[in-house]
């Protein structure tokens, strides 16, 4: 079975090194090499990603718990998968949960939690938060008749109002629900000091940290959270969710389920057959970040993620900083959230006066250059931004992004007020 990755340091010394296991980067369009910068909403995906996924359903496919090769094999790599995972977010290999995606996750979590709230339970969410952790918690107000309290953010730099969080969380708060990191500013949130106040009147915490897991080294431990979900398609990996939990919460609650499944965690909170292959392919994506530092072979999987972690986000606040402070000088341009230098993702979003967030987006993508634009379903911060309906264009750094490319994006931009 393929389970190592194999890349030698002179590959990944270099950006340029990184970005040869991308076969997207050479993509043509209009004659001009094609710039990702929708990471944010979904990164590429490199190589060695596919070839494991490619491994698993060529040569290992079948379903769990059977005793003959290859449904063996699927839960041997299975295991491995919680594993590689488990060192991703610092937590333990059987509380790694896999589902379709983060929002089906955080809905199928929500009803889980809502079986044992009622009336006169308080939920606390964030305006910064990406829809995804919203509507699974709003929905429990109409389900089971709880309140749901949603702190508001600084309109001037994009950050949390924490006022509001610590007037928002009261004895009757059963859960505060947060995100760690923007998709749509790039603002980033002490979820540590957000725990804090949540323990402090038994709450429990569950963080959203899809944004920010491509961008900081997760650790569950110091988060202090009860639930963190991430998704690996937006750090390399295939379109997958991925929910931490701790095990005895897990296998406290009376989750939806069908009655002959597994009650233990971590397939406790898994509802029917699993994407196996988009679970082989999240563990790839791990072992390719951790593959990226020159000491792989010789440390654990996760201390060769903090590695990586520290180099890709040293190179993500240079090209933050060059983004921003070249786009700020721009005529006519809006820049949203906090400025560099302050703990952001490399993710900001603006706007040009004159020119709709879509004129922005077909006029960079002729050139090659491909952003996103609109609320990002973050649909809260545009509508306290006052953009709707137009939004944001937003602007993502990844670990295959380059100098160059930024250049060009900058110079697309500039082309727009000339």
């Amino acid at each position: 079975m393929t389970t190592t990755i194999d890349i030698s340091v002179s590959d990944v010394a270099t950006v340029e090194g990184i970005r040869t296991h991308f076969p997207a980067l050479t993509r043509l369009h209009n004659g001009f090499p094609v710039a990702y910068f929708d990471g944010p909403g979904g990164t590429q995906v490199p190589r060695p990603v596919v070839d494991a996924m490619d491994d698993y359903l060529f040569n290992h496919n079948a379903n769990t718990h059977w005793r003959y090769p290859t449904s063996e094999e699927t839960d041997t790599l299975i295991t491995r998968s919680r594993e590689a995972l488990a060192s991703f977010l610092n937590g333990r290999p059987d509380e790694i949960v896999f589902g379709q995606n983060m929002t089906t996750l955080t809905f199928h979590l929500a009803r889980a939690l809502g079986r044992e709230w009622g009336k006169g339970d308080e939920i606390v969410i964030t305006e910064l938060d990406h829809h995804g952790n919203v509507a699974p918690w709003k929905a429990l107000e109409k389900d089971r008749g709880v309140t749901v309290r949603m702190v508001k953010m600084r309109t001037e730099d994009g950050r949390l109002d924490w006022s509001d969080l610590e007037a928002a969380i009261t004895p009757r708060t059963k859960l505060l629900a947060i995100g760690a990191a923007s998709n749509a500013l790039g603002t980033v949130t002490d979820v540590q000091r957000a725990a804090r106040l949540a323990r402090a009147v038994g709450a429990r915490v569950f963080v959203d940290a899809v944004h920010y897991s491509p961008h900081f080294l997760v650790d569950v431990g110091e988060m202090d959270a009860d639930f963190v979900g991430c998704s690996a398609y937006k750090f390399y990996g295939p379109h997958i969710g991925v929910l931490w939990g701790k095990r005895a919460v897990i296998e406290s609650l009376d989750a939806p389920r069908l009655e002959p499944a597994p009650q233990e965690s971590p397939e406790r909170l898994e509802t029917g057959t699993q994407n196996h292959e988009g679970i082989v392919g999240a563990a790839a994506a791990v072992d390719f970040l951790a593959s990226l530092s020159a000491s792989h072979r010789h440390t654990s999987r996760r201390e060769a993620l903090k590695s990586t972690f520290h180099t890709v986000h040293a190179r993500g606040e240079m090209l933050l900083a060059k983004l921003w402070n070249s786009l700020a000088e721009i005529d006519g341009l809006t820049l949203y959230g906090p400025k560099p230098g302050t703990p952001r993702t490399p993710t900001l979003s603006f706007t040009l006066r004159g020119h709709s967030t879509d004129d922005v987006a077909d006029a960079l993508a002729k050139g090659g250059v491909f952003v996103s634009n609109g609320d990002f379903y973050a649909a809260t911060i545009v509508e306290r931004l006052g953009l709707v309906p137009g939004g944001l264009v937003r602007v993502g750094c990844s670990c295959y992004t380059s100098e160059e490319e930024v250049d060009r994006l900058l110079d697309g931009v500039r082309a727009l007020v000339t």
